[in-house]
Formats: structure tokens, sequence, C-alpha cells
């Protein structure tokens, strides 16, 4: 008995010594750039005390939705307080995709516009009293890592950016030497929508501006292929990849967790 007694007491301490379950939390957060009120979505476990690092997320070119931000709980469960940033503003989303490549189309062909909206958002999860603002990276999909590497490009204080399936091609390819932190660029093999002409001009540019980058490739995944409300047909472009998906985030994790 008094055995069984001491065994108890042990699985008791152990129990009360494991940290409590993580909780992420969100929140709804309005910002503006310039004079446009934008809507993001903040995301943290509040398991974690003290400062710690930040996350910018940025949406597809559909605009902020659910799958930006059940990204962004992802990368809070991680550790990090993650901002879904609002590119396009507050109720600005599309319906279908011939108004999202109208949106997408119109920050993509302003890069001063496009760059100032991911920064507003940057600045906003800086601000934000439980980050540390000297490691703050960016991520996106699509238009979202189009925009992260603008952001990079832009020279804003990165520790790193990462893009899944996002455009590589930029009007400006030397203001990669602004870039601050390093790059991963996360590529479907077979995207016909970023075709190896723009990977070879990826690659020269961030190597003529001595950026540190790396590169994954997924075997026969397309464009879109992280996310499961693109269909399983890549004969369309878009289609998502269960294995690719899986490996690109493990090589998000892997990228994070590399001492600068």
């Amino acid at each position: 008995m008094i055995r069984h007694a001491a065994v108890l007491a042990i699985v008791l301490i152990a129990a009360a010594a494991r940290p409590s379950q993580a909780a992420v939390k969100t929140e709804t957060v309005e910002y503006k750039d310039s004079d446009q009120v934008c809507e993001g979505y903040l995301a943290w476990d509040d398991s974690f005390h003290g400062k710690r690092p930040g996350m910018v997320v940025v949406h597809e070119w559909m605009g902020l939705g659910e799958y930006a931000k059940r990204r962004a709980r992802e990368v809070a469960a991680l550790g990090y307080v993650a901002f879904a940033a609002d590119i396009y503003g507050k109720g600005i989303r599309a319906s279908n995709p011939q108004e999202a490549g109208q949106l997408a189309g119109k920050y993509k062909g302003d890069l001063p516009l496009l760059r100032s909206r991911a920064r507003a958002a940057f600045d906003t999860l800086a601000r934000n009293q439980m980050v540390d603002p000297g490691k703050i990276f960016a991520m996106g999909y699509c238009f979202g890592g189009t925009t992260a590497l603008e952001l990079a490009r832009s020279g804003a204080p990165l520790a790193g950016v990462i893009s899944f399936h996002g455009g590589l091609a930029t009007k400006n390819p030397a203001d990669a030497k602004n870039i601050k932190g390093r790059v991963l660029a996360l590529h479907g093999a077979a995207d016909p929508f970023v075709p190896p002409a723009e990977v070879a001009a990826f690659q020269k540019e961030m190597d003529d501006a001595k950026v540190d980058w790396q590169m994954d490739l997924f075997a026969g995944a397309v464009h879109s292929f992280t996310n499961p409300d693109s269909g399983n047909d890549p004969s369309k472009g878009a289609a998502y990849n269960a294995k690719a998906d899986a490996r690109s985030w493990d090589a998000l994790k892997l990228f994070l967790q590399e001492k600068p």
C-alpha cells in the first residue's frame, strides 16, 4: 500500500511539472495603411510567456480568409505570434477568380502600394507587446508568397521570409540587395504558373544579391499545392498535393529552427 502511494505521488508530481495544455488565442485587429483600414487576424499561444518571435502570414489572391487564418493558428502553435495580414483592406475580398485576378494584379502592378500594405502589417505586429521586434518573419501563399518576398526586397528588417508556391518574379530584381534575412522558397516542380525560367531568374537574383537563400522543389506538385480547396486535378495547374504540403511544412519548421 505504501509503495502504491509513493508511485501515485510521483505520477502527480510529474503531471504538475508538465506545461499546461497549449491554447491558441485569436483576435481581429484593425490597423491602417495610410487612409486604408485593414482587418488582420492575430493568433498566439497563451501558454508561452514573455516576448517571442513574430510571423506575418499573407493570404492568397482571394483575400484574407479561413485558409490564412488556419495557417496563422498553426504558426502560433509553434511558439510565434502570428498576424494574418489584410493586403486588400477591410471588407475587400474576391468572390470569384476573376475578381481575385483583378485585385492581385492591382497590387502586383504597383510595388510601392504592395510593399506599403505589407509593411503596415509588419509594423502592427512589431508593436505588439508579446513580440520580439528583432525576430519577425514573413510567410505567404501564392499571391502571399509574392508579397512576403516583396516585403523582404523593400528592406524590412525581417529575420527570414518563406514563400509557399508564390510568384518569384519582380519588377526590380536589384532590390534583392535590400533583403536582411534568410529566404526559403517552397515550389511545386510542375507549377505551370511559375515556370523554370522564372525559377532560374529568381535564383540568379538571390545569388547576385548574395542572399542566404534555399529552395525546395516538390516533384509532381503544381500551383497552390498546400491548399485542399485547390482540388485534386493537377491538369488544371493548381491542385492540392498532400505529400508536398506535409514536406513543405516540415521545411518551414526546420528553417525556423535554424540559428542565424
